[in-house]
C-alpha cells in the first residue's frame, strides 16, 4: 500500500482498517532506509503509528504538524512525498536528518534541538486566531525533552492564555540516554496506572477540569492523573498506547474536533518497536552507522586513534583519580559526551541533570563555588543554549567551571544546526575567560591538566567530533603556561597560526609552500585567550605573510589576533595578514573533509591564501617573487610641526 502513496492526501483515502498493514510497511521502509544511509532509528520506529494517525486524521499541511527535535521524522518524510529521496538522508545536498522548513510544506518548523515545539507551535497557533483561520497546530514532543525549561515556559504561556493547542506527549522513557529526574518519575507513575483504569462512575475524585468534547471514552483520561497539565491550564487525556491504532484514531478525532485548548494527549510508545535489535540495544538504535537489517550489525570503521571523546573522559578519570573535588555534569549526553566513562568509574560524582543545558551551567556553578571542581561536558552546539547562564552565572562571579566543549567545528552529517561555529567568538568576548582549543589528542589531555589547575576563573577546552591523529598520549597530561601557544615548524617568509585541528592542514600547506620556494613558520596558538601577544608580534615582526587558521565563525580568534596587531601598530608596516576562518554563511551536511574544503579550510585552501596575500596567481603563470629574508622594519616617519607666525583668519 505504501508504494502508491505520494502524500497524506493519498493515506487519507484509505479505509481505517489498512492503516495496520501500512504501518508496518513504513516500519519496515524506514529501517530499511536507515540501514542504507545510517542515522537516527530507534526514535523513529517508536512513532510510526503515531505518524500515520496525525496524518490520517489531521489535514496536514493546512493543519500545522511541529516535531520537537525533528530525528523521529523519517517515517513523516516517507509519507509526505519524500520517500524517493531517503537514500539522500544525510548525504550532501540531500535530505536533512531533522525536519527542515525549505525542504517540504509538511515541515512547519524547523527543528534539531530540543523543547522548542511547543513555543513554536503556539506562536503558530496565536497567529491563526489573528488572522480568523481555522486549522489545527499540533506539536509532538518527547518525554525527555520536557525535561527542559523551555517547554515548560511554553506550557505556562499556553496555559495561561487559553488558545487552542494540541500537544502530543511521546512518552518512550528515553531520550538520547534514558531519561533523569522527577518529571520522568511523574510519568512513570502516569503509565503504572494504565491498567487500572477507572470508568465515569468510580472513585470518588472530580475531574479538575472538564473534559474536552466529543467522544473519548472517559476511561481514556485518567481521573486525578495528569494533575500536573490540568493545573498549568491543559486539559489531558491519556496514557494512550501509541501502538494501537484502535486506541490512538479516536482519541486524535475527538481531539481535533473539539473546540476548546489547550489540550496536551500522553501517547505511550517504545523507541526502537518492531525492530528486534534494536528493541535489544541499550540506546534502542538512537543512532547508527550502516547496518546489515538481517542481523542488526553496524558497519563502523576501525579507528587509528581514540576519538577526542574518549580521551577527553579518560583524561578526566586519571585527573579525579588525583583530586576528590573533581566532578562531571553533562545535560542528557552521557555517552555523547564521554561522561558514562567516567560515571563508571565515580558514579556519585556524576552529574546527568537531562535536556537542561541552562540549568547544568548554573548547577556546575554552585559546585564551583562549594570548592568544587567541576567539568561541565557539552556540545558547542547545545552550549549555545545556556548563553546567559555562562555569562552571569558562571564569568561575571569569575567561578571556576570548566567547560569541555565537544563537536567543536564542522560535524558533518547533522549539519549545520550542530555544527559548533560559534563558541570562540561567543567565549572569547567575555573577561576573564581561558579558552583553549586543542590540535591533537596529546596538547587534550594536557589541556585538560590545565583546566584542572585553573581555580580562580571560568575555562573552556574546545575539541572535534571523531578520531585523533595518532600521536602518542602522554601517560599523565601537563598543565601548560596559561597564554602561551608553541612553534611546531620554523621558517621565515610565511607564518601560520593555527587554534585547534586545522594544524595538521597547516603542516601540509607549509610542505606544498616549501616546494614554490616559500618558507613557512608554523604556530599553534593553544590558547584563544588571553592571547599569546609575544609570539603573535614576533611573527608578525619576521614574516611578510602572517595567517591566522581556525574552525569557527567571523569574529573568533582572528578577530582577536586583528585587534592586537592593529593595537600594536603591526599594519603600519606593510604586513600582509589574513584570516582565515568558516564563511559566513551555514553549510549545509557533507563530510567534514568536503565541509571545510567548501570552506577554504583545508591545505588546499591555506595554500590559495598565502599567494593571495603575496599577490601571486600561479594559474596566469606569475612567478613567485623571492623572499630570501624577513622583511626589515623601517625606522618610523617623524613629523615635525612648524610653530605658526601669527593669526592666519579663516584658514
Amino acid at each position: 500500500m505504501l508504494h502508491g502513496m505520494g502524500s497524506p492526501e493519498d493515506l487519507r483515502r484509505h479505509e481505517e482498517a489498512d492503516l495496520r498493514q501500512i504501518a508496518d510497511e513504513l516500519r519496515a521502509e524506514t529501517i530499511n532506509a536507515v540501514a542504507a544511509t545510517g542515522g537516527h532509528l530507534g526514535a523513529g520506529l517508536g512513532v510510526v503509528e503515531l505518524t500515520v494517525a496525525l496524518h490520517y486524521v489531521f489535514n496536514t499541511p493546512h493543519d500545522r504538524l511541529i516535531w520537537d527535535v525533528g530525528h523521529q521524522a523519517y517515517p513523516h518524510k516517507i509519507l509526505t512525498g519524500r520517500r524517493r529521496r531517503m537514500p539522500t538522508l544525510r548525504a550532501a545536498g540531500g535530505l536533512s536528518g531533522f525536519t527542515k522548513r525549505d525542504e517540504s510544506e509538511y515541515d512547519p518548523f524547523g527543528a534539531a534541538h530540543a523543547a522548542t515545539s511547543i513555543s513554536a507551535a503556539l506562536g503558530m497557533s496565536v497567529a491563526r486566531d489573528l488572522r480568523g483561520e481555522n486549522r489545527n497546530v499540533i506539536a509532538v514532543i518527547g518525554d525527555g525533552s520536557m525535561s527542559a525549561g523551555m517547554a515548560f515556559e511554553a506550557l505556562n504561556n499556553a496555559g495561561g492564555m487559553n488558545c487552542r493547542l494540541i500537544v502530543i506527549l511521546n512518552d518512550n522513557e528515553m531520550s538520547i540516554a534514558p531519561p533523569v529526574g522527577a518529571m520522568s518519575r511523574y510519568f512513570s507513575r502516569l503509565n503504572s496506572a494504565r491498567a487500572g483504569r477507572v470508568s465515569p462512575d468510580t472513585g470518588d475524585q472530580p475531574a479538575r477540569r472538564p473534559r474536552p468534547p466529543g467522544s473519548v471514552d472517559e476511561g481514556v483520561r485518567r481521573r486525578g492523573h495528569g494533575a500536573l497539565f490540568e493545573d498549568l491550564g491543559f486539559h489531558y487525556i491519556g496514557p494512550v498506547d501509541g501502538h494501537d491504532l484502535d486506541e490512538l484514531l479516536p482519541v486524535l478525532k475527538s481531539v481535533r474536533d473539539s473546540d476548546t485548548g489547550p489540550i496536551l494527549v500522553h501517547v505511550v510508545t517504545e523507541k526502537g518497536k518492531g525492530y528486534a535489535p534494536a528493541e535489544a540495544a541499550a540506546d534502542k538504535y538512537h543512532s547508527v552507522a550502516k547496518f546489515d537489517v538481517a542481523t542488526g550489525q553496524q558497519a563502523k570503521a576501525k579507528a587509528n586513534a581514540p576519538s577526542y571523546t574518549k580521551v577527553f573522559a579518560e583524561c578526566l578519570v586519571k585527573e579525579a583519580a588525583k583530586d576528590e573535588r573533581i566532578v562531571a555534569v553533562t545535560a542528557a549526553m552521557p555517552a555523547g559526551t564521554g561522561l558514562d566513562i567516567f560515571g563508571k568509574t565515580f558514579p556519585a560524582r556524576t552529574f546527568d541533570v537531562g535536556i537542561a543545558e541552562q540549568h547544568a551551567v548554573t548547577f556546575a556553578a554552585g559546585l564551583a563555588a562549594e570548592g568544587y571542581k567541576p567539568f561541565c561536558a557539552i556540545y558547542s552546539t547545545f552550549l549555545q543554549r545556556a548563553y546567559d547562564q555562562v555569562v552571569h552565572d558562571v564569568a561575571l562571579q569569575s567561578l571556576p567551571v570548566r567547560f569541555a566543549v565537544d563537536r567543536a567545528g564542522l560535524v558533518g552529517a547533522d549539519g549545520p544546526t550542530h555544527a559548533g561555529s560559534f563558541d570562540i567568538a561567543y567565549l572569547a568576548c567575555l573577561p576573564n575567560f581561558v579558552i583553549m582549543a586543542a590540535a591533537d589528542e596529546s596538547e587534550l589531555a594536557h589541556m585538560i591538566a590545565t583546566a584542572v589547575a585553573i581555580d580562580d576563573r571560568p575555562s573552556a577546552i574546545r575539541y572535534p567530533r571523531g578520531d585523533g591523529v595518532g600521536v602518542a598520549l602522554p601517560t599523565a597530561g601537563v598543565p601548560l603556561e596559561i597564554g602561551k601557544g608553541r612553534i611546531v615548524r620554523e621558517g621565515h617568509a610565511v607564518a601560520l597560526l593555527s587554534l585547534g585541528p586545522r594544524l595538521a592542514e597547516c603542516q601540509k600547506a607549509a610542505s606544498e609552500l616549501a616546494k614554490l620556494g616559500l618558507s613557512t613558520t608554523i604556530a599553534d596558538a593553544r590558547f584563544a585567550k588571553p592571547l599569546d601577544v609575544d609570539l603573535i608580534l614576533r611573527l608578525a615582526r619576521e614574516h611578510e605573510v602572517l595567517i591566522t587558521i581556525e574552525e569557527g565563525s567571523l569574529g573568533g580568534f582572528g578577530s582577536h589576533v586583528a585587534q592586537v596587531l592593529a593595537e600594536n601598530g603591526r599594519f603600519d608596516h606593510g604586513l600582509k595578514f589574513r584570516s582565515m576562518a568558516l564563511p559566513d554563511r551555514f553549510l549545509e551536511q557533507d563530510t567534514p573533509t568536503a565541509m571545510y574544503a567548501k570552506a577554504g579550510l583545508d591545505a588546499e585552501g591555506v595554500v590559495a591564501k598565502v599567494l593571495e596575500a603575496l599577490g601571486c596567481d600561479l594559474r596566469a603563470g606569475q612567478e613567485i617573487a623571492p623572499l630570501d629574508r624577513p622583511p626589515q622594519q623601517q625606522a618610523p616617519m617623524r613629523i615635525v610641526l612648524a610653530q605658526p607666525r601669527g593669526f592666519c583668519a579663516g584658514v
